[in-house]
């Protein structure tokens, strides 16, 4: 609704780039905290985040430029105003979590249990990088009637001007602060590692995917235009999320088993 937060002369304070900022560093220290909780070292968890920032802005902006390379092949010079909005959270998803096996497995760290701990902070500062996207009015939704569209009149907007629309970078903020609550309720009770970050794949997944209905921005479809890409990536990243929880849950069941056995302990099946 207001792109830009203040200007003086020809000098901008965008505020997409100011949610998107207090996004990462609001990640940061929820991350320090759940590492100290755990009994992990929270300056690894802080150079990890750093790690993370850095490729997951570059690959969603990629993604975004790949997604509308029309435009960009029209005007290059654009492709590094990041500020003013453009990033495609899958795009910087994937990358994220290569990066984090990486630096994990070259500091001998838990893998999983080190991914879970990023995995409700990433929820979080997601949430307030929304509400970036909605004051610059990128990642806007199709008109609508509804009693809560909303209508942009900036003329540095990124969005349709003068018409009632579905106000789907609120839907997204309020989607990523509900899967920030759910993860936090379920640590508390997980049975085993990996699977804070493949249940946030998971409910994120469906979730994008149902909100990309409501979106009326250009995103680029494929399969006949039936999906999005970011449908289309969901539909995967979810496959792959199911299988691993079941994965890492029959592994952990193994081991219990294991225990239990050797104590001369009786468990009742998988169920």
């Amino acid at each position: 609704m207001h792109p830009v937060l203040f200007q003086i002369g020809s000098f901008k304070i965008h505020t997409y780039g100011v949610f998107v900022a207090l996004g990462f560093l609001t990640g940061i220290l929820l991350a320090r905290r759940e590492a100290k909780r755990v009994g992990e070292d929270p300056d690894r968890i802080s150079d990890l985040a750093f790690y993370i920032i850095i490729v997951a802005i570059v690959g969603s902006r990629l993604m975004y430029i790949i997604v509308y390379r029309k435009h960009f092949m029209e005007n290059p010079l654009d492709m590094v105003k990041i500020w003013s909005g453009g990033l495609i959270y899958f795009g910087g998803l994937i990358p994220a979590l290569l990066i984090s096996v990486w630096y994990i497995r070259k500091h001998c760290m838990p893998v999983w249990r080190t991914i879970d701990i990023m995995a409700p902070p990433v929820a979080f500062g997601q949430a307030l990088g929304r509400l970036g996207c909605f004051s610059a009015g990128c990642c806007y939704g199709k008109e609508t009637t509804l009693p809560w569209a909303v209508t942009f009149s900036d003329p540095e907007s990124l969005a349709i001007l003068g018409v009632p629309l579905h106000p789907t970078q609120l839907y997204s903020s309020l989607n990523a602060f509900l899967i920030f609550l759910i993860l936090t309720v379920v640590k508390r009770f997980k049975k085993f590692d990996g699977l804070l970050i493949w249940l946030y794949t998971l409910l994120y997944s469906i979730t994008r995917s149902i909100i990309e209905i409501f979106r009326g921005d250009d995103r680029g479809f494929i399969i006949g235009g039936v999906l999005s890409v970011s449908q289309f990536i969901g539909i995967i990243l979810g496959l792959i999320s199911l299988f691993m929880l079941l994965y890492l849950r029959a592994v952990n069941y193994g081991k219990v088993q294991g225990k239990a056995s050797s104590k001369g302990g009786f468990s009742s099946p998988l169920i």
